[in-house]
């Protein structure tokens, strides 16, 4: 019986090693993957977005103020 009680135990410690090791790889995939995320974010951010792109914005509606409702803004 003490025998199997030393095989469960190499069984566990051997378990033990395996769980530490998967969970340092997914660890690892994971810091990867969210750094891939942010540097593309990053890239996002200063090229696509960038350099004032916004000012060149033309409304397609032909009022002066399209988002101004008289019915909801009056005074009184």
């Amino acid at each position: 019986m003490t025998s199997f009680f030393l095989f469960l135990s190499s069984v566990f410690k051997w378990s033990f090693g395996f769980f530490d090791f998967a969970g340092n790889l997914v660890n690892w995939i994971l810091f990867i993957v969210s750094c891939v995320l942010f540097v593309y974010w990053c890239y996002e951010l200063v090229t696509v977005l960038g350099n004032n792109k916004d000012k060149d914005y033309t409304s397609p509606s032909k009022e002066i103020r399209p988002y101004y409702d008289p019915k909801i803004y009056k005074k009184g």
